[in-house]
């Protein structure tokens, strides 16, 4: 069976996504380029996201102390050998907000990262409430000659979660923000946490109907994980009854049941995150990685003969 996105896997990866359009897989080389975040710098607040402690989840090689183009070149000498039938890198500005800050320094950094000879493009991790016009007309007029997207940290579609991490910004922003980089035809990712506290899984379920309302291109998923030196670990240890965690057969499920209601052309970049085991203070997955979640993933997807949008309507 072909399914609409092209070929017989059962949900439509970003991986395939590139291919049909480029010829090849794209890599990230990861960046940490300095950025801070209006809920850290006092702008909003101070603290940032309950969940949020970075050093959790940029590569070892991304370090901010070393320049852009050093970055870049440590990443590909890692991923050449980890990745070795990859043939396009971008440089994907990861750590915290990346379009946090005036256009002549997004313009010196970013210039930076395409003026090396292996770079294509840039994937700009950062806020809803981080973007505006002028940056977008900036970004759009860059990706008439390089490949640009841009990920968007929503995290989850309802307004009492996004208070409850101190996220910072509404989800009627992180709407605005999609329509507005959608509209000048630049991919547009989001990033969705399932488990956050607080959340039914009827309510993180009905997400898949929310999102796919929306022009989103992608879609990177991460299963709630308590990072060390987070307020959000601190209400861990002190309130554990607050939390309901998914075991892998769970998580399993309920991705399946998501795919199933998901628009099919949304691609899917990942469905479920790592923390480094240093920093991950709850070790409930015993180590698996989330390249085996996606074998079980597609093993469970055809033992159901199901696939990635098969009751969305």
């Amino acid at each position: 069976m072909i399914f609409p996105w092209g070929n017989t896997r059962r949900f439509h990866s970003l991986a395939d996504y590139y291919k049909q359009r480029h010829g090849s897989r794209i890599q990230k080389v990861s960046i940490h380029a300095g950025f801070t975040c209006p809920n850290r710098d006092g702008s909003k607040g101070r603290g940032g996201c309950t969940f949020c402690n970075n050093k959790g989840f940029n590569p070892s090689y991304c370090h901010e102390e070393s320049s852009i183009t050093e970055q870049i070149e440590t990443g590909l000498r890692f991923l050449k050998k980890r990745y070795k039938r990859a043939q396009i890198f971008v440089a994907y500005f990861q750590a915290y907000s990346n379009t946090y800050g005036e256009i002549p320094v997004l313009k010196k950094l970013y210039g930076e990262a395409l003026a090396h000879p292996e770079i294509s493009g840039l994937s700009i991790g950062t806020r809803p409430d981080c973007v505006d016009d002028e940056k977008l007309d900036y970004l759009a007029e860059l990706n008439q000659k390089y490949l640009i997207s841009v990920e968007y940290g929503v995290e989850t579609c309802y307004e009492n979660t996004l208070l409850r991490i101190n996220r910072g910004h509404t989800f009627a922003e992180s709407v605005e923000a999609i329509e507005k980089t959608a509209a000048r035809q630049l991919h547009t990712g989001i990033h969705l946490i399932m488990g956050l506290p607080g959340e039914s899984r009827e309510q993180m379920l009905e997400q898949s109907q929310i999102i796919s309302q929306l022009p989103v291109n992608s879609v990177k998923f991460h299963q709630l994980q308590i990072v060390k030196n987070t307020p959000m670990a601190d209400e861990f240890l002190i309130h554990p009854e607050n939390f309901q965690f998914f075991e892998p057969d769970e998580y399993v499920d309920f991705m399946i049941r998501f795919l199933e209601n998901l628009r099919p052309d949304i691609a899917i970049e990942r469905f479920a995150g790592e923390v480094p085991p240093q920093y991950n203070l709850r070790k409930s997955w015993k180590g698996l990685r989330s390249d085996q979640v996606i074998i079980m993933i597609e093993k469970e997807l055809e033992m159901r003969n199901t696939w990635q949008g098969k009751y969305y309507n």
